[in-house]
């Protein structure tokens, strides 16, 4: 893929001697919205942590704008701007909306700016605004990925990895977050999204990889997905 940020080519991983990711290979194309949907089990977590060097892969490699980037840690790919919002968000729960944002902008990244992108974030959460002296572990789950989106936003992302956007909210949170997605995407942001909502996920998605057992089943334009009669029994319960 010519226009594509972040590109992952045949990794695989697991944890111990259990390997979970087999040979799997995927790109996120410069400010599109790609995701990874599968059902849950199926290595979608994995693979992110992998990219993002949370944990080792086994084997594969994964190359942001240009650069082989396999072996570097997480602290060194977040400062070049790869940003994940993990599963279960990761918080500082005892400490304020205003806390948890500074604590985004630690890196040089980040705190080039600072002041334009709080503005910008508390424009797409204005929930958040006026919450900014509360603290995050007495907010909701919804308002608590809310949080966790703005965080990451406030590292300066280039491309930003969502795992589990939609786990555990409130529809109308969903909905929401959905259409916040959707907004930075047409600001020129690359997000890369694992989504068990498949619904949903393929309706803001320009590209999307179907992910089974650990690998890649198939993969195209949400449109052409949504049709094959295997997607629709499987994931879309049609």
């Amino acid at each position: 893929m010519n226009d594509a940020l972040l590109e992952v080519e045949e990794l695989s991983a697991g944890y111990g001697e259990v390997q979970v990711v087999w040979g799997l290979s995927f790109a996120a194309a410069r400010s599109k919205l790609t995701t990874l949907v599968g059902a849950n089990g199926a290595g979608k977590t994995t693979t992110l942590r992998t990219v993002v060097g949370t944990i080792s892969p086994w084997s594969g490699r994964v190359r942001f704008k240009g650069e082989d980037v396999t072996r570097l840690s997480a602290h060194a790919k977040a400062a070049r701007g790869l940003v994940l919002v993990p599963e279960g968000r990761q918080l500082f729960t005892n400490m304020t909306v205003d806390e948890n944002l500074e604590m985004g902008a630690f890196t040089g990244r980040g705190a080039h700016g600072y002041a334009t992108r709080l503005e910008r974030v508390f424009t797409l959460f204005p929930r958040l605004k006026e919450r900014r002296k509360q603290k995050a572990g007495t907010f909701s789950g919804g308002e608590q990925q809310m949080l966790a989106i703005a965080r990451a936003l406030m590292t300066d992302p280039e491309v930003l990895i969502i795992d589990e956007l939609s786990l555990g909210l409130a529809p109308l949170f969903v909905y929401q977050l959905f259409g916040t997605l959707k907004a930075l995407k047409e600001d020129g942001l690359t997000v890369l999204l694992v989504e068990q909502n498949v619904h949903l996920a393929l309706a803001v998605s320009d590209y999307a990889y179907v992910i089974a057992e650990g690998r890649l089943f198939t993969e195209g334009r949400p449109a052409a997905l949504a049709a094959m009669p295997e997607i629709r029994r499987a994931y879309l319960g049609l």
